[in-house]
């Protein structure tokens, strides 16, 4: 169990951890000349059976001064039991309340109080202060903690003795905790040791590390190994939530890493500059912050200068709904704690918790997303993830889903009515009824299309997708793709999708036409003949070459480009090749360059390109084409939107 101490200034928090533990957690020589903490302190107590597997004490000792609020927040982020030290010739100060605030925002709800210096005054006084505390906890988590007058200046004091016994008994008492969480160490110290390399030290918020196990640094994403650990300052091969761990990590210098970093599993965080919150504000005012009124944020041991935007009214209980819009990369989870301070007057303004740490930078008050922070609400408060599911109307990824639950999912968290799609760290997991929605969304795409262009093959996957869900991310398309075409709700043909239903079939005498006609579209390669040539060289009649050559390229084995020119399938996919090597090697692609590689003029080369535009192969920005990532016409390719083409 995580003990951390709180308090104004000089009101001895530090002499009584050193009364609990032995340990001075005043290590700084500053410290030690004038007398207070300036940095976060740490010390353990063993208990009697902490060899066998008992619990052990974690004592975080955090600075009184006003100036130093931002460090007492980093000491307090993960802690479970709160103990509030009041010196009883003072009684309730500004820091006193100011903590008190703090430990409230981040939902710590076990504590004691210490009343320290009670040698100093009469019986009466400590009666007084212990009023005025009480006054002071009533409306918070903290209103049912016991408290304890002392001379923290005396480990062997009856009321040190007593507060003692006290926590080690809620040491023993703490619930037990999950381990298939995912890992998360919120990083408070880092140092380098001779012989060892690069030590960091933290609170671990959640799951469990062990020797060996290969990690991220956050919110860099830098790989990292831990070579050795220590928790509760003992050396151990395991680290859990609810300890104090000291990581010996390789493959990372001391300088890549900071307080406010994150030591965690690889599926655990995402960096973002967005994280939607519920925010609270201290105070009498429930008057709504002006968009983008900046304040500084305080999430686990990091950080941020940050603007509020609002995404919704203020609740009942004064509560709102906001975004923070930081200035640099942070990392968190849904259910995290934060606070957010006015550094200029040195005031707590407010804080919350996190709903979604990977916000979005638009549509951030649609009705649809507001629908999705209600379901992460509800999540919360118990009841699991398959809110969360429901609703997502395009679905969700696997992956996202657990980095939202925080551990592994197993199918029966995901309820009864959701279905998994495709594989690996692409899967999609989405409800019946919006799989049912958004199945017919794309049946009634399809059906209006072959109503509006009955001689058309289909459509491109990647043209379906930007009608039919335009929301939708290309690789959550490709599942649903298939789980479509199994279903038998859609058909391909070549790099159209169809209804199943649609067929184009030339009669007899188009087939015996188109049969003499594709010989000459494939010897002619780059420069095909006109429908007009094609009749006169075959002796036919222009409509008949035009009405086949139509129906041949419903079925994919030739593509007209501009009225009455068709190129066979097999050279306009040489020609797209051609235009994914000049892709590859210099980016978007322009028609001078296009026309030198396939050797034909600067007419031609335009209408080529602008057929893979409107096929979607291509995009055109400005006067350049830049291939998409979503086409059939690429197959098992993929498009790197930074690096030009990639093979797969």
């Amino acid at each position: 169990m995580i003990v951390g101490t709180a308090g104004h200034i000089d009101h001895g928090k530090s002499t009584l951890v050193r009364a609990l533990t032995g340990v001075d957690t005043d290590r700084l020589r500053e410290e030690k000349e004038r007398g207070i903490s300036i940095e976060l302190g740490y010390a353990s107590l063993p208990l009697d059976d902490a060899l066998d597997g008992g619990p052990v004490l974690g004592f975080v000792d955090v600075p009184g001064h006003e100036r130093l609020v931002r460090t007492m927040v980093a000491g307090a982020s993960g802690i479970e039991f709160a103990l509030l030290v009041v010196a009883a010739d003072d009684g309730v100060m500004p820091q006193t309340r100011e903590h008190v605030a703090i430990l409230d925002l981040l939902g710590v709800g076990a504590g004691a109080v210490a009343i320290a210096k009670a040698d100093r005054v009469d019986a009466a006084r400590v009666e007084r202060v212990r009023a005025e505390i009480g006054a002071l906890l009533a409306p918070t988590a903290l209103c049912r903690a016991s408290m304890f007058a002392l001379d923290a200046r005396d480990p062997g004091e009856a009321g040190v003795r007593a507060l003692r016994e006290h926590l080690v008994q809620a040491a023993r008492a703490a619930r037990a905790r999950r381990s298939d969480a995912f890992f998360r160490l919120a990083v408070d110290r880092v140092f380098s040791l001779a012989g060892h390399g690069t030590i960091v030290t933290g609170t671990v918020h959640a799951g469990e590390v062990h020797v060996g196990d290969s990690l991220l640094a956050m919110p860099a994403g830098l790989p990292v190994r831990v070579r050795g650990l220590h928790a509760q300052n003992r050396e151990a091969s395991t680290g859990r939530l609810g300890q104090r761990c000291a990581l010996n990590l390789a493959g990372i210098e001391k300088g890549a890493l900071s307080r406010g970093d994150w030591i965690a599993d690889a599926r655990a965080l995402v960096a973002s500059t967005r994280i939607d919150v519920r925010l609270r504000v201290l105070g009498a005012t429930r008057a709504p912050w002006p968009d983008w009124t900046p304040v500084h944020v305080h999430l686990g041991t990091a950080r941020r200068t940050a603007h509020v935007v609002g995404l919704d009214d203020a609740g009942a209980d004064g509560s709102r709904r906001v975004q923070l819009v930081c200035d640099a990369p942070i990392c968190a989870c849904a259910g995290d704690r934060f606070i957010v301070r006015d550094a200029q007057a040195r005031t707590t303004l407010g804080g919350g918790v996190v709903l979604d740490a990977d916000a979005p930078a638009r549509r951030r008050r649609s009705a649809e997303r507001l629908a999705q922070l209600d379901a992460i609400e509800r999540m919360l408060a118990g009841d699991g993830v398959a809110a969360l599911v429901r609703a997502a109307p395009s679905g969700m990824r696997l992956a996202e889903l657990e980095r939202r639950a925080g551990r592994v999912l197993a199918a029966s968290d995901l309820g009864g009515d959701a279905r998994a799609l495709g594989g690996g760290t692409q899967r999609l997991v989405i409800g019946e009824a919006n799989w049912q929605a958004l199945r017919d969304a794309v049946v009634r795409v399809l059906d209006a299309h072959h109503a509006a262009a009955p001689d058309d093959a289909g459509i491109d996957r990647g043209r379906l997708r930007r009608i039919a869900v335009p929301t939708l991310a290309d690789d959550a398309w490709r599942p649903i793709v298939d789980e479509l075409l199994r279903e038998g709700a859609i058909g391909c043909r070549g790099p159209w999708l169809h209804r199943p239903g649609h067929r184009i079939e030339p009669n007899e005498a188009e087939r015996a036409l188109a049969a003499r006609i594709e010989p000459m579209l494939l010897a002619a390669r780059f420069d095909p003949p006109w429908v007009r040539d094609l009749a006169l060289q075959l002796g036919a009649h222009e409509d008949d070459v035009r009405r086949t050559l139509r129906k041949v390229a419903a079925q994919g084995r030739c593509h007209q480009v501009v009225r009455d020119l068709f190129y066979a399938d097999a050279c306009m996919r040489e020609l797209a090749d051609v235009l994914q090597g000049l892709a590859m090697c210099d980016g978007p692609v322009g028609a001078a360059a296009f026309r030198d590689a396939i050797g034909l003029g600067r007419k031609r080369a335009i209408q080529i390109l602008e057929f893979f535009d409107r096929v979607g192969y291509t995009r055109r920005v400005r006067d350049a084409h830049v291939l998409r990532g979503d086409s059939g016409w690429i197959g098992e390719r993929d498009v790197d939107a930074k690096e030009g083409m990639r093979i797969r």
